[in-house]
């Protein structure tokens, strides 16, 4: 169970959320420098021999980045601080009139910068772990959710591609940087303040397992570079020439291979990282292509579509502060599927058309639409999970692999009538259909992982109450305990002394005595162990000593078993039926028992030719305090959630039936 610490003072908390709203301009930088949406279905790259110590360069300081951010994703405040300073070399060189840089600075800028985004991301959700832990969760899901809305924000700032790019970007970029450092460095002033230390040292596997899966997860982004076309048709048995005619193939093969990579860091991950980084991925892959579309409708009016997504970020952020958000997220995706499905058939098929005509008003509801639904998603998936799994591993290079990997699988179904990919570069719209069913599963994801918690959560507090019960029932019976020893248990035993001195009643007084003494003696001296027994007895062996001249048993052949406890009880309830036969039913009323024994549960008849009970009786003796059938009997039979039913008529016997479920 995770530590409990008291909720953050209002200072501290406004440090905390400035450092995360830091952490977030950083990843809106990070995003629109890499045109995100006219390359979300780019093929990887094609990298020649002699630059090999280039991309291991890259993708090592990419993999040492990722795993020592992981490893000190408590110290988060640093971590935002880190990105901040990693992405500053090759921001400045987006501003007018900067010095030309050598190749080698270049080749550096370039490395800090590609690690940046992943230290800033694994520093924003170290961020939103620490919220949840002290008692806020609200903020921590909108921290969460807005990393990812962050991302999308910063697509939605560069435009449609390179043909209308925003002129004024590279200034935004530093402004955003110098924004984001001054919001950071007073949580890093603070120190540990914000960063406490843990009432306990934590589990070593439980903090070795998250390493090792962002390590797979970033060394995984390897694969890419490694798929060569010549490679790959080596590997695939064709021809160079045919491959080239069908560049998708080569982009899901590695997409297949990236997926398998990531399907190991999830398991090193554990259940819930996997489930929250799956769900999260399945979010992004879906909105990637309606974003597309958005962006592009909205790619001469620069103000508003900076404003709908900003909009949309913030609205998505409130869905995911709220204690409804799991409905609200869920709602927003199943709302946002149905308008692309309705968009794909007003235009009959072909919803780039909407692109062309460029209709500002469909673009700025999709994108707000869209912004929302993914940043109360993400933020909605970080809640559900935060409890159970670390946060930067369940969302940070996981989502980086699956999303990746999907994005490459995907070009191979985005193919023309023809089999082959068109190039056009709306490609991907037309298949929001698919988009729209990504929406669906997203929105059932997110809801079962809800399902899930809950009903975990539920066992646990289960479990809980019946210990507390237990516990409860011991101290009752060693309360009880002491009077009974004292008073009871000495009077059976000098009646099962001295009773044979009376005769033939007398013995069978003593022999009763002696039974019931035992009984007692269990009941206070071992009720706790015989309770917590967990193997199973045969109830014929229990009964077996009961039987008489007065008493007839007709058992199975074959054995009667139950778990020790039930069978305890349920002979009990028995005896308790017979001593009422012997008090009650006359001198010479004899009684039958008969046992069942059926799949599902044990039935016990016992019935006698006795005087019967008069009516009302019953109700009679239980107003008078006088609890033996009520509570030996049919209590005893309800506790372990079976039924007993009495039958009687005056002067024509009692029948009592006891019915138990064998679990």
């Amino acid at each position: 169970m995770p530590i409990a610490v008291p909720r953050l003072p209002v200072q501290r908390l406004a440090r905390a959320l400035a450092a995360c709203a830091g952490g977030c301009l950083l990843l809106a930088v990070g995003a629109s420098s890499t045109t995100p949406v006219s390359t979300v279905l780019s093929a990887p790259p094609a990298v020649s021999a002699q630059l090999w110590w280039q991309w291991v360069g890259l993708r090592g300081t990419l993999l040492v980045a990722t795993v020592l951010a992981v490893i000190w994703s408590r110290h988060w405040p640093r971590l935002v601080l880190a990105g901040v300073a990693l992405s500053l070399p090759m921001v400045v060189t987006e501003l007018p009139g900067h010095p030309e840089l050598p190749a080698t600075a270049w080749f550096l800028a370039s490395c800090a910068s590609g690690a940046a985004a992943p230290v800033a991301l694994i520093g924003v959700l170290g961020a939103a772990g620490w919220l949840f832990r002290s008692g806020h969760p609200g903020w921590g899901a909108v921290v969460a959710g807005t990393g990812t809305g962050a991302l999308l924000a910063g697509a939605a700032m560069v435009g449609a591609g390179w043909l209308l790019r925003v002129p004024a970007l590279g200034a935004w970029h530093v402004g955003l940087s110098v924004a984001a450092l001054a919001g950071t460095v007073p949580a890093v002033l603070a120190g540990s303040a914000l960063v406490p230390a843990p009432a306990e040292p934590p589990v070593p596997r439980r903090r070795v397992r998250p390493v090792l899966a962002a390590g797979v997860a970033a060394a995984a982004l390897v694969v890419p570079n490694l798929s060569t076309e010549a490679r790959m048709s080596r590997i695939l048995g064709v021809t160079l020439s045919a491959l080239l005619r069908h560049p998708s193939a080569v982009a899901g093969v590695t997409g297949a291979l990236v997926l398998l990579a990531g399907l190991a860091a999830a398991g090193l991950a554990g259940r819930w990282g996997a489930a929250a980084g799956l769900t999260v991925a399945v979010v992004q892959l879906a909105v990637a292509a309606p974003m597309l579309l958005a962006v592009w409708a909205l790619a001469l009016e620069t103000p508003l579509r900076w404003g709908a997504a900003l909009f949309g970020v913030a609205l998505g952020a409130a869905g995911a502060a709220s204690r409804r958000r799991v409905p609200l997220a869920a709602g927003a995706a199943v709302f946002c599927a149905v308008a692309l499905f309705i968009a794909v058939a007003a235009t009959g098929g072909a919803p780039e058309k909407l692109s062309y005509q460029h209709e500002s008003g469909p673009g700025t509801l999709l994108l707000v639409g869209l912004c929302a639904t993914a940043t109360a998603l993400a933020g909605s998936t970080a809640a559900t999970v935060a409890q159970r799994t670390e946060l930067p591993m369940a969302l940070g290079p996981l989502v980086a692999v699956f999303v990746y990997a999907g994005q490459q699988i995907l070009q191979a179904t985005y193919l023309g009538a023809d089999g082959l990919p068109e190039s056009s570069y709306l490609n991907p719209v037309h298949h929001l259909a698919t988009a729209a069913t990504g929406l669906l599963v997203a929105a059932a994801a997110v809801g079962a992982l809800y399902g899930a918690d809950v009903l975990v959560t539920r066992r646990a507090e289960r479990r809980a109450a019946e210990e507390i019960r237990r516990q409860a029932a011991v101290a009752e019976r060693e309360r009880l305990a002491r009077p009974i020893h004292d008073g009871a248990l000495q009077v059976l035993a000098l009646v099962a002394r001295h009773g044979p001195e009376l005769g033939p009643d007398g013995a069978r007084l003593a022999e009763l005595a002696k039974v019931h003494g035992d009984a007692l003696r269990r009941l206070i001296a071992g009720a706790d162990a015989a309770a917590a027994e967990t193997g199973e007895i045969d109830l014929r062996v229990l009964l077996a000593p009961y039987e008489s001249a007065r008493v007839q048993l007709a058992l199975p052949a074959e054995p009667v078993l139950l778990p020790a406890r039930r069978a305890r009880e349920l002979a009990a309830a028995v005896i308790a039926a017979l001593d009422n036969v012997r008090r009650h039913a006359g001198e010479t009323a004899r009684a039958w028992v008969l046992v069942d024994d059926e799949p599902r549960e044990v039935r016990v008849s016992i019935r006698d030719d006795g005087v019967g009970i008069a009516a009302g009786r019953l109700p009679e003796a239980a107003a008078q305090g006088r609890l033996g059938v009520a509570q030996s009997i049919v209590g005893r039979v309800r506790n372990l959630g079976g039924s007993a039913e009495i039958g009687s008529d005056a002067g024509a016997g009692t029948e009592v039936e006891l019915r138990v479920p064998r679990r």
